[in-house]
């Protein structure tokens, strides 16, 4: 829910527009058509088994003695619950009758023990892959970051260690507050309600079904905080104990923001963008690298790949990327948005920051 505001350096040169490669497209489409369902057996699984061995892990950084096992397993239970949020965005792109009572699921065993509610993502994140929102100041998760200022990288990581403070004043202090002030709940629905980094993105109030189900999911989400600062307010949750619980959620919430970093290129200055320019725009990490499976699981290592088929499931990306990349020509675009490691893309888009403009 943090927000903040990251200047930019001064305009950048204009850019000739990316026409789409109609080649590549119709690539993308016709090779994956077999590959479109979602497998139920694979999402449960996945995502059960990362919850309960994040869970395993915290206990085990908690009751242990050591302190090199309680580092140890904090890692293991940030990786795994890392792992287990970011079926959160698989949620937004899968028709729910395909995986029935995996939103359920995932608010019950995820989104409100970690206060990331489903409602956070859903509604938000289809913005960032409209057609003609994508890159402008209307899409909720862009920010030209490669032509801001140097300082604005680490402030943009730095700030995610600070979010699971953040949520819990959201859901503990504003939540109920909201709920007596109604231009306190405008205000909190618009600016503390997404998973967005784009400061200037303002939510629009739920309607319907839609809203029925997001106030049981918050109201959820307010007992679990009150009664979270309640049991370590009253020593009933010791401080070390909330330390630790605390410590992984906030390496969870950085984790997570070195990949957003890496994401894109964060090259676009608020332009409408063609398909083929937004995956020129995006990031591919693929094999014979092992960690991205690591820093950017549950398929968002072929970040690229599902800006052009955003409602493949996550465990046919692989697939789906070895097809493609045998199948086009060296000259394809498809290749251009592939890259080699971690270090490599926040260095690319940290010298893009120093360049004169």
């Amino acid at each position: 829910m943090t927000t903040i505001t990251l200047d930019r350096a001064s305009a950048a040169p204009a850019r000739l527009p990316i026409a789409d490669d109609r080649e590549m497209l119709k690539a993308a489409a016709e090779l994956t058509r077999d590959i479109n369902a979602p497998r139920p057996g694979i999402y449960w699984a996945d995502f059960l088994g990362s919850a309960v061995l994040g869970y395993a892990a915290l206990a085990a950084a908690i009751l242990s003695h050591s302190t090199a096992v309680t580092i140890a397993a904090g890692v293991v239970s940030v990786l795994a619950l890392y792992r287990a949020l970011l079926f959160i965005h698989e949620l937004t792109h899968v028709r729910h009758a395909a995986l029935p009572g995996f939103r359920f699921a995932y608010n019950l065993v995820i989104g409100v023990p970690m206060l990331v509610p489903s409602f956070m993502y859903e509604g938000v994140h289809n913005l960032h892959h409209a057609r003609t929102r994508y890159g402008t100041v209307d899409d909720p998760e862009y920010l030209p970051l490669a032509l801001m200022k140097p300082w604005t990288l680490p402030v943009f990581i730095i700030v995610a260690a600070l979010a699971p403070v953040g949520l819990i004043i959201r859901y503990a202090v504003l939540t109920p507050l909201s709920l007596l002030i109604p231009p306190l709940r405008r205000a909190v629905v618009a600016r503390y309600s997404s998973l967005s980094i784009n400061p200037a993105f303002r939510r629009r109030m739920p309607e319907g079904e839609f809203r029925a189900q997001w106030n049981r999911i918050e109201a959820a989400c307010m007992v679990w905080a009150i009664a979270l600062v309640a049991l370590a307010a009253t020593g009933v949750l010791p401080l070390r104990a909330f330390g630790i619980m605390v410590a992984v959620a906030s390496g969870v919430a950085v984790l997570n923001q070195v990949r957003t970093l890496v994401a894109h290129l964060w090259e676009n200055e608020g332009e409408t963008m063609t398909v083929t320019a937004q995956y020129l725009d995006s990031v591919n990490v693929p094999p014979p690298g092992l960690l991205p499976g690591l820093w950017a699981p549950v398929g968002l290592r072929y970040h690229a790949l599902h800006h052009l088929l955003p409602g493949l499931p996550y465990h046919s990306l692989g697939e789906a990327h070895r097809r493609l990349s045998k199948a086009l020509d060296a000259s394809s675009p498809y290749h251009d948005a592939n890259y080699r490691s971690l270090p490599y893309l926040v260095g690319k888009i940290a010298r893009s920051t120093m360049l004169p403009r």
